[in-house]
């Protein structure tokens, strides 16, 4: 009876999993395995919503195994070691698993062959698990990758995709092989209220739903704050959940504008995959450094904690980190103006800003979360370090009707749409009765410095 290990990491799921298919075509039986790493712990990457959501997807992972006659292998400890001493178990050949962008990803692989080929286990990593297309795989001539996003939009969109895979029917999985309890969702404390549920099943039934209602007036309302026309499928894309094969392939099936701006939104993850695996340092590093003396936590922290607490005195920055708070999410545009104003407006640190947001958000992973916030801070891939947002415009494009801030911030419920982005503009009575904090800052001072500081008065 021949034996494989199949290591689950970002790849939650059963639908279009290349790795788990290619071990039930290798061996008799297969080990779905899930290692609760420690090292995830100590860098501090387990925060509390996204252990949350993690639990629900092992759980569905589990629940959706045994249907199908096996179960989900859950151990503790470091990812090599236990999958080592798994394949040791079991009599397994072979590990199979998706293979991972991040520097993380990269050692952990590297431990894995180190620790499996002195047993005589062969270890495959196998592509397009994570992303569509693989990193690395299509580049520009005289480099190793693309850093500007049109040109690899375009020839990423000319790369001819493997097919999807149905889930399988059966996994047979040895007797013999242990597992310690799955972790719950309601031992996890300090959650946002409104975290949603994790899981495949979860993923699965959002997409359907959203692919029916939400996808056709996408690239015309994505922008829309209080509309909420997003597909909110990133939490299920960064766990694994969803392959994003085969949200493409289900979206151009579909076909229309509403399909091609998501197509290309699931690009975009791509592109900084493909950037992040080229340039590991810039997950904690600037992509193009502009030489900036950022003020850090020392020298603005009034600042900051205004900022992570929605108290800024500028509406649509506000609703936006409260947002965050309770769901453990933020609209995408949202996430665009409250970058800018941390980074542009108070000119501080891109990488607090980060950080707080890899604190909070479900979806937080280092590739997208890193390199969109460099994107905005001017110190990443875009060719405009000096674009500005300005929240007062901003707001009253993205959420003309005040409903987004009026969800987020009821102290200025009573204040109607047109003024609600400039509530100092109130008659002084009114402005007064409101338990709404002063702007923290001036935006044209605030412009004035990042100027000043990057040298451009």
């Amino acid at each position: 009876m021949t034996v494989a290990v199949v290591l689950f990491t970002s790849d939650l799921r059963l639908y279009d999993h290349p790795p788990l298919r290619a071990a039930l075509r290798a061996a008799d039986e297969v080990v779905p395995l899930f290692v609760l790493d420690p090292g995830i712990h100590a860098a501090g990457f387990d925060a509390p919503n996204r252990r949350a959501f993690l639990a629900d997807c092992l759980h569905d992972l589990d629940a959706s195994l045994r249907r199908r006659g096996g179960r989900l292998v859950v151990r503790r400890g470091p990812v090599a070691r236990v999958v080592g001493e798994v394949a040791a178990e079991s009599g397994a050949g072979e590990v199979h698993l998706a293979a991972g962008a991040t520097a993380y990803a990269h050692h952990r692989e590297e431990r894995l062959r180190e620790r499996l080929g002195g047993s005589g286990v062969a270890l495959h990593a196998h592509d397009t698990v994570t992303t569509v297309v693989a990193p690395g795989a299509v580049y520009p001539t005289g480099s190793d990758h693309f850093a500007v996003f049109t040109p690899y939009f375009r020839r990423w969109s000319q790369e001819a995709l493997r097919q999807s895979l149905g889930a399988p029917r059966s996994v047979r999985v040895p007797a013999g092989v242990r597992g310690d309890p799955l972790p719950d969702r309601a031992e996890v404390p300090d959650t946002s209220p409104g975290l949603p549920d994790g899981g495949e099943t979860a993923g699965r039934d959002r997409f359907s739903r959203w692919s029916r209602a939400g996808m056709p007036g996408y690239g015309d309302r994505h922008d829309d704050l209080a509309g909420d026309a997003t597909s909110r499928l990133s939490p299920y894309l960064h766990f694994g959940a969803l392959s994003p094969v085969e949200l493409v392939h289900r979206a151009r099936g579909q076909g229309g504008p509403g399909a091609e701006a998501f197509v290309r939104q699931l690009c975009w993850r791509d592109f900084h995959h493909q950037v992040l695996a080229a340039r590991p340092k810039a997950s904690a590093e600037d992509y193009r450094t502009r030489h900036d003396h950022w003020r850090d936590e020392r020298d603005a922290a009034e600042d900051i904690a205004a900022w992570r607490e929605g108290r800024t005195g500028y509406p649509v920055v506000d609703a936006a980190m409260r947002q965050l708070r309770h769901e453990g999410w933020m609209h995408n545009r949202a996430r665009l103006l409250t970058a800018s104003f941390l980074t542009k407006t108070l000119y501080v640190d891109w990488r607090i800003g980060a950080r707080h947001f890899l604190d909070l958000l479900v979806d937080g992973d280092i590739v997208n979360n890193q390199l969109n916030w460099q994107w905005v801070a001017g110190t990443g891939t875009d060719t405009r370090p000096h674009r500005v947002l300005n929240p007062v415009v901003q707001g009253r494009r993205f959420d003309p009707d005040g409903a987004y801030v009026h969800r987020w911030v009821p102290e200025l419920r009573d204040v109607d749409g047109k003024r609600v982005h400039e509530p100092w503009r109130l008659p002084e009575d009114r402005r007064a009765a409101l338990d709404y904090p002063a702007p923290l800052i001036d935006l044209a001072d605030g412009l004035d410095r990042f100027r000043h500081a990057r040298g451009r008065d």
